[in-house]
């Protein structure tokens, strides 16, 4: 294993440093409003600002009216049909849904029975990765960070493609069939070397059994004796297929379509969807809302006692417990008010699997924090805000019943997700030949130059 590598310079010129960047870099908060800055791609209300049009996903959360904002209940639709509809069939058929969305996202349709057995069949197929890829790529180099490993392995993917920067469709398509088949090998590999490397625990590198499901692979990779119940791997089915897509404005899709603009090959569009999606504002928020229940767990003697709770929540918000951000995790979201679809889909399918292998207590303490949140919040920050629980309240619970470690908590995100960054980058190279450019208005004053000498 590689030894850190330190930069040569003392803490003290770091410091002044850093003292001389930060004094050089300031903005004056009062400019964004002065020249009019939707700061964060945000209008004043909060909503995004429009930035492009896709058929791919919609979000809905709220409606406008006479200017004013009105929450709804929230609805995501993938190519038309409600995301609660797509599951609701699949569990109701007992089959797979993730490969079935997969195939919707991309070519903007549901597919035959056949269509849906040849892209098994694919995903199956593409699974495995080159050969001495693992050895090289991934076990000589372990990783703290599994999302970062994932995102060295698709660049070094790109050396392994004897035709990498053609962005025809059908070259896209190859690569992006690929590119989802893989990631799940990617994952379970880097997490495997990690536990050798960084834990000092056996790794399992299984062989891959090409017929099965999305979700059964994961888990059968993922397990030492390589066994799962069916009833786990619907409900990690059900969580790809919530996480699969989340419109074109969420930050790591927005990320991949920007890139995208710019002509570039897909394993450097699909890296910037990975490098995004690792951030704690993004994909990475379900680990905090993991530890943050860990916290009130350990920090109240009955995290399932309301008056407790609003105790707990209340010193949260007041930066007084917690990790001093002042924070609640899984509450709230930038497109739903009154619902997220996603995170009642994941609460009714962890429900009955939590009751039954002992997480009770875990279940019991996030839904308080669900119905208080929007009380407590009114009463310390005094303002009625409508808040609701977003999918990283319950994704993070789900993931644990299953005995998926944290490690994988985001890259399992990440996934589901590359099956929407494709479908995205697709739209993207078929609909648009624009490089997205927005506009950064310069405060700084025009200044003569200072010779050397003369500084």
């Amino acid at each position: 294993m590689a030894e850190n590598f330190i930069l040569p310079i003392s803490q003290e010129d770091l410091s002044n440093l850093c003292g001389e960047l930060e004094k050089n870099n300031k903005i004056n908060p009062n400019d964004f409003s002065k020249y009019h800055v939707k700061r964060g791609l945000r209008n004043d209300d909060g909503t995004g600002v429009m930035a492009g049009l896709t058929r791919i996903c919609s979000v809905e959360g709220y409606y406008i009216l006479d200017g004013e904002r009105i929450p709804k209940e929230g609805k995501l639709s993938y190519r038309g049909y409600d995301i609660k509809d797509i599951i609701s069939n699949c569990v109701a058929e007992n089959r797979y849904g993730f490969e079935e969305v997969a195939y919707l996202l991309i070519f903007g349709t549901l597919p035959t029975q056949e269509q849906l057995d040849s892209l098994r069949h694919i995903f199956g197929e593409c699974r495995a990765l080159p050969d001495e890829f693992v050895e090289d790529m991934i076990m000589k180099h372990p990783s703290r960070d599994i999302m970062n490993k994932m995102a060295r392995c698709v660049m070094t993917l790109y050396s392994f493609d004897k035709n990498p920067d053609d962005i025809s469709v059908a070259n896209v398509l190859r690569q992006s069939l690929q590119l989802i088949a893989q990631f799940p090998t990617i994952m379970n590999d880097a997490y495997q070397v990690k536990r050798r490397a960084y834990y000092n625990k056996s790794m399992y590198l299984h062989p891959i059994d090409k017929s099965l499901s999305t979700a059964e692979s994961i888990l059968r990779q993922l397990r030492a004796d390589k066994k799962y119940t069916e009833e786990e791997a619907r409900l990690l089915d059900i969580c790809l297929m919530i996480h699969a897509d989340h419109g074109g404005g969420n930050n790591s899709t927005f990320s991949t379509r920007v890139l995208t603009s710019s002509g570039t090959d897909t394993y450097s569009a699909i890296t910037a969807g990975l490098g995004s999606l690792k951030g704690p504002r993004h994909g990475g928020a379900n680990i905090k809302c993991a530890r943050q229940m860990e916290y009130i767990i350990e920090n109240c003697s009955d995290s399932t006692d309301d008056a407790q709770m609003r105790d707990m929540l209340a010193k949260i918000l007041r930066k007084e417990a917690g990790d001093g951000t002042g924070l609640v995790y899984g509450m709230g979201h930038a497109v739903y008010t009154l619902s997220d679809p996603r995170s009642i889909i994941l609460k009714n399918s962890a429900k009955k699997l939590a009751f039954e292998h002992g997480f009770e207590k875990e279940f019991m303490t996030l839904d308080a924090i669900e119905r208080l949140t929007p009380e407590v919040f009114a009463e310390v920050r005094g303002i009625e805000k409508v808040m609701c629980a977003n999918v990283d309240l319950y994704s993070g619970l789900v993931y644990k019943i299953l005995g998926i470690p944290e490690d994988l908590f985001t890259p399992l995100f990440a996934s589901a997700r590359i099956a929407g960054w494709c479908a995205h980058r697709v739209e993207e190279i078929t609909t648009s030949s624009r490089i997205m450019r927005p506009a950064y208005k310069s405060v700084t004053k025009a200044k003569e130059y200072i010779p050397l000498n003369k500084r």
